[in-house]
């Protein structure tokens, strides 16, 4: 039977029972809030982090939690990216592509401040300046600066007040390179998506580049480690072929969670079902790590589905029994939101990661789960 875990008892952004909220998650306390490391780029790991702020304790906030229990963010970020705006500031100034960090500045702000519409800002005219962000631009003028990329992330963090911390995956210049089925190689992100012919692999190129010590020790001191959603073998993946990365995600005592991507992405993952993303994971980290998935259960509706077979995209497919003869415990729930996109939840998906967060906190204390409260 797929274990499934509660809905939490979760404060409202208007007024809540601190005494109750408390009582409901008795392991947590502002002192000490649930650890969650997020894991991925893109799209999708900036949706997860636009729900897990909602939990995020931001001092000037009032009510100072949105909503209990309070958790610690903490995000690391792909930097393969060379398309688009920052593809060309890549080239031009030798930076780290600041494209996915800045989505995750962006996230973890709060979006009514104006300085967050700004860093979004894409500029529409002017030559030189067409297509670029006033972020990007920001995060590179920083680099230059500061000659440190990390410290430029930290110091925009603070500019913008976001609610967790941002690395990216590694500070060394790295390109992604692929293998296909065809045993064709292909360098750069970009190209590798845009490709037709099945991807076998992926790898780094250099292939001995380092994460930050903060990333290890956020990893080490985690109750949930999440991965995903996103482009599997762009986004996701290239995370864990920074040296080091799995081998501590292995050795920490975190729960370990995949949200499975909701449709194929063209490119990269044509037919693919949830435990093949699954497999992949395991194939690149050459062991296998995961304890949970995250599947959505919540049907797309017909004229989407329609939109998405024009690209040759489906829903992924979830074989559930292939997941757990994997050896993974499998969490379905709706966790689905549409628009003019398919795109997962951003409340949906932070809510089940809280959960698996307060669960794998409850477990390594040893604490009866009628005494915690939760599953």
């Amino acid at each position: 039977m797929n274990p499934s875990l509660s809905t939490p008892n979760c404060a409202s952004s208007s007024q809540y029972d601190l005494q109750a909220a408390q009582r409901d998650w008795p392991l947590v306390s502002l002192e000490n809030p649930l650890r969650i490391v997020a894991i991925g780029g893109g799209s999708g790991l900036s949706t997860v982090l636009r729900g897990l702020k909602e939990y995020a304790y931001v001092p000037w906030r009032e009510p100072p939690l949105k909503l209990w229990p309070p958790v610690e963010i903490t995000a690391v970020v792909t930097v393969t990216d060379d398309g688009g705006s920052s593809g060309r500031l890549r080239r031009e100034f030798r930076v780290l592509p600041p494209g996915d960090i800045r989505n995750c500045l962006t996230a973890l702000a709060e979006d009514e401040a104006l300085m967050t519409q700004l860093f979004q800002y894409r500029f529409k005219t002017g030559r030189g300046l067409r297509g670029h962000s006033f972020g990007n631009l920001f995060l590179t003028a920083l680099t230059d600066i500061t000659g440190d990329f990390p410290l430029a992330v930290k110091f925009s963090s603070e500019v913008l007040a976001i609610a967790g911390r941002i690395f990216p995956s590694t500070t060394s210049n790295v390109q992604l390179r692929a293998k296909l089925a065809d045993g064709t190689i292909v360098d750069g992100e970009t190209r590798i998506s845009r490709s037709r012919v099945p991807i076998r692999r992926v790898m780094l190129v250099p292939p001995d580049c380092k994460p930050l010590p903060e990333t290890l020790e956020a990893i080490a001191q985690a109750d949930l480690i999440c991965l995903g959603p996103g482009s599997l073998y762009t986004s996701v993946i290239p995370n864990l072929l920074v040296k080091g990365v799995v081998q501590a995600i292995s050795q920490s005592p975190a729960f370990k969670a995949y949200f499975v991507n909701l449709m194929w992405q063209p490119g990269e993952t044509i037919g693919y079902t949830a435990s093949d993303h699954v497999k992949a994971l395991h194939l690149h980290a050459r062991r296998r790590f995961l304890d949970y998935v995250i599947v959505n259960t919540q049907p797309i509706s017909p004229s989407l589905r329609r939109r998405y077979a024009l690209r040759q995209a489906q829903p992924v497919e979830n074989d559930i029994e292939e997941l757990e003869r994997l050896g993974l415990k499998v969490i379905a729930r709706p966790v689905l939101e549409e628009g003019e996109k398919v795109r997962h939840n951003p409340q949906a998906a932070a809510a089940a990661a809280v959960e698996l967060a307060y669960e794998a906190r409850r477990q390594r204390l040893s604490v009866p789960a009628t005494a915690a409260g939760h599953l």
